[in-house]
């Protein structure tokens, strides 16, 4: 790939909810920080974002802030603070933007795709990495790839603080040998019905029989698999810009929830809370998603789709009550969800 060219850098942020954290705390630099919940290990609530100190510890995102104690008891927490988070992810986002020629593609309010034509993209992944430093004073990874795929995957190789390249030259040599797992979008029940039909590694899934693919995941995943597996897949970003498809709420109870009139009225502070999302967006619920955590941790989603689109907040909060009674479970509940699906925009997505 001499002279100019297109490339797909693939910029995420280091350990961000904490990097921001620091930058108003720096005499908690190199110590284990665990950012979650309102910052109380004691509360229920999950882990968002943990300092590379405290991961090698043992805490990750998604563990609860109890079980992260218990393996870190020096760790320090703090609170999640959105508005923050917002305004830092926003200056990392006007930077990319900001940069001549660049096509940015956001996945995240701490990572995204950058599309940008150059004759060294080693160089100019440094010089994404100095921009961003000099106007948040946070640190970046760069993945460089000629693949969103190749890109997104390259940047865990560089954590943190540094840059990958991974193209078609040395996919497999870099790739081939790992488990299908250590593929964006691979997770372990996919890598688990790969492996049921001999598809143990990256290199397998490769060279895999497109036939057995679609046979064993469909005529659209079944292909897409095996086009990751090479890598493959869109090679430029995307800036249209997002389109939401539902606003969704939902809280982790302190005190588990133990009658169905408790539970009703959660859901219903849940819906209201949903309207005003969807009405600032000018587009009617549709469906109404529950999501519902029994104790100790059993968790079920169901979906009914409403007679008509609606903003009525009674409506979605008694659909989403009658989704829960018809599971017909007396167990207490620890977490509730509810998520309205919006009609599609005039355009369509």
């Amino acid at each position: 790939m001499d002279g100019e060219a297109h490339w797909v850098l693939h910029v995420d942020m280091d350990q961000f909810l904490v990097a921001v954290e620091l930058l108003r705390r720096p005499e908690l630099v190199g110590l284990p920080v665990v950012v979650g919940g309102r910052g109380d290990p004691t509360e229920r609530a999950v882990v968002s974002t943990a300092s590379y100190e405290a991961r090698a510890r043992g805490v990750r995102s998604g563990l609860a802030l109890k079980l992260a104690k218990r393996r870190c008891p020096d760790a320090v927490f703090l609170p999640v603070d959105f508005p923050v988070y917002e305004e830092a992810s926003a200056r990392v986002m006007e930077t990319l933007r900001s940069l001549p020629g660049a096509v940015v593609e956001v996945l995240g309010w701490d990572e995204a795709f950058v599309g940008i034509e150059t004759d060294d993209p080693l160089a100019t992944a440094r010089a994404i990495q100095a921009a961003v430093l000099e106007a948040t004073g946070l640190h970046c990874s760069v993945g460089i790839g000629d693949t969103l795929v190749r890109a997104k995957i390259a940047t865990d190789f560089g954590k943190p603080q540094g840059t990958f390249l991974l193209t078609r030259d040395n996919w497999m040599e870099v790739m081939g040998h790992r488990p299908t797992t250590a593929l964006w979008g691979v997770g372990t029940r996919i890598g688990a019905r790969l492996q049921s039909i001999g598809i143990r590694t990256v290199a397998d899934l490769a060279r895999a029989d497109e036939a057995a693919l679609v046979a064993e995941f469909g005529p659209s995943n079944g292909p897409h698999l095996g086009r990751l597996g090479r890598g493959g897949g869109r090679a430029k970003p995307d800036d249209t810009p997002w389109v939401a498809r539902a606003h969704g709420r939902e809280t982790t109870y302190q005190a588990d929830l133990t009658t169905p009139e408790e539970v009703r009225e959660a859901l219903r502070e849940l819906a209201e809370r949903v309207v005003d999302d969807v009405r600032a967006e000018e587009r009617p619920v549709q469906r109404v998603h529950l999501k519902i955590r029994f104790v100790p941790f059993f968790t079920v989603t169901r979906i009914r789709k409403l007679p008509e689109p609606t903003y009525d907040v009674e409506v979605i909060a008694r659909t989403a009550f009658e989704l829960f009674l018809a599971l017909d479970d007396a167990r207490p509940v620890r977490l509730l969800g509810v998520r309205g699906e919006m009609v599609p925009p005039a355009g369509g997505y």
